[in-house]
């Protein structure tokens, strides 16, 4: 997993492991037993959904499955992450309690309706020693409003996401691209002000390819870390526009390493400026170009 802010000793860079986060997959926990397609589907990120993809009757069950799947052998290739209730609810009181006691928990926690700080210290709290991340869905104007304080509310929180469906009602929106900028370019702003990543909601025409890949292609111009998923068809697309070509990672790998090789903070190299945040991103197109097989 990533610091939270890039690591550095008399202003040069320290090596911390750089995650690729350009797909997480959401899969209904009422359905676990694709819980493997999920996982050998290409995303980086597989997220078992116990909030809307399970009956209220249900949950009880469902997360007793979900949690057992999650001690199976796994090779460490995708983040596995769990979708709690929301922390007000009692079926999100008691997921967290579960979480808490559990032999193999997830790699990490995803907060729906994340609208408040608390709610991330809450969640905190409940996993304190257990090794979880926590990745908060900001989906309302209260918590776009509180956008920064949730993505600093705790060391652990690994990366923020937009729920684009809820935040459109919520603020009386029409889920659409120009209506929806502002809350997209504030998520990348908060995210980015903390030092960690940040992911864009998930396409809803499951069929229109097209169009998911330009809205991923705009968003990662805005500066978004990746997308959500709600069909496996749909990874492959995004994997590709968050992707960098062998060119790109030839020349990362190679300014890399001459910056490596010399002891200034920053310095002029074939006519690049490299300094440690140039070399951070430099890095990020090195691991996705080692993801690929590049």
């Amino acid at each position: 997993m990533e610091s939270r802010h890039p690591d550095t000793h008399n202003g040069r860079m320290t090596e911390t492991p750089v995650p690729v986060r350009r797909t997480l997959l959401y899969m209904p926990g009422a359905r676990i037993e694709i819980y493997p397609k999920a996982l050998a589907s290409g995303a980086d990120i597989v997220c078992v959904d116990l909030e809307d993809a399970v009956a209220r009757g249900a949950k009880d069950a469902t997360r007793a499955d979900t949690l057992a799947v999650f001690a199976d052998a796994h090779d460490g290739s995708v983040e596995r992450l769990m979708r709690i209730n929301g922390v007000e609810t009692e079926a999100g009181r008691s997921d967290l309690a579960a979480l808490a006691d559990a032999d193999a928990p997830p790699d990490g926690v995803v907060i729906p309706k994340c609208g408040d700080p608390d709610h991330v210290r809450t969640v905190a709290d409940a996993t304190k020693g257990r090794g979880m991340l926590i990745h908060p869905l900001i989906e309302s104007a209260r918590g776009l409003e509180a956008a920064f304080e949730i993505a600093s509310a705790d060391e652990r929180v690994g990366f923020i996401m937009l729920g684009s469906q809820d935040m459109a009602l919520d603020l009386r929106a029409e889920h659409a691209w120009e209506p929806l900028l502002y809350a997209r370019s504030r998520l990348v702003a908060a995210a980015r002000a903390v030092g960690i990543d940040v992911l864009d909601a998930p396409w809803f025409h499951i069929q229109d390819l097209d169009g998911l890949a330009a809205e991923a292609d705009a968003v990662r111009k805005l500066g978004f870390t990746g997308k959500s998923l709600i069909h496996p068809k749909h990874v492959e697309a995004v994997n590709g526009v968050f992707s960098p070509t062998a060119e790109e990672v030839a020349e990362a790998r190679d300014l890399i390493a001459r910056f490596d090789a010399q002891d200034q903070a920053a310095v002029m190299i074939d006519g690049q400026f490299l300094e440690p945040p140039i070399i951070e991103r430099l890095k990020r197109i090195a691991a996705a170009g080692e993801r690929i097989g590049l």
